[in-house]
């Protein structure tokens, strides 16, 4: 054990984070490909966090990148409370860049099961 934990727990968590991160990636590259910008990875605001947040025209969508074994799986794992400090996390980002503010904001989520091609569902959600 190292510092109370197995190393075999301590292992799968970093399995997980790896595959969070690889699911990420996949969903920037998506969004690229369908001609997004992706402005920020894994912001952390002060009440909340946004795995990505990108922007195309005139649109600013704060997305959230999920990974599941299935798509049904993955879009029921978003739950409202996470989905509030989505909201509060956005609110805080579009606060510090005043630029911003005139874009329309939409909160997107990607969904990503492997040995499968990520799924974007643009205006996921409304708060």
């Amino acid at each position: 054990m190292i510092f109370g934990r197995s190393t075999k727990a301590a292992n799968a968590k970093k399995l997980d984070e790896r595959a969070g991160r690889a699911a990420e990636s996949a969903a920037a590259m998506l969004l690229r490909l369908k001609g997004y910008r992706v402005l920020a990875r894994r912001f952390q605001g002060r009440r909340g966090e946004v795995d990505l947040i990108a922007r195309r025209g005139s649109v600013l969508a704060f997305v959230e990148v999920k990974r599941r074994p299935n798509v049904e799986i993955a879009a029921d794992s978003i739950t409202p409370r996470q989905r509030a400090r989505i909201v509060a996390a956005a609110e805080e980002f579009v606060a510090a860049r005043p630029r911003l503010a005139p874009l329309g904001i939409r909160f997107d989520a990607v969904l990503v099961v492997p040995g499968k091609l990520p799924r974007h569902i643009a205006d996921a959600w409304r708060p």
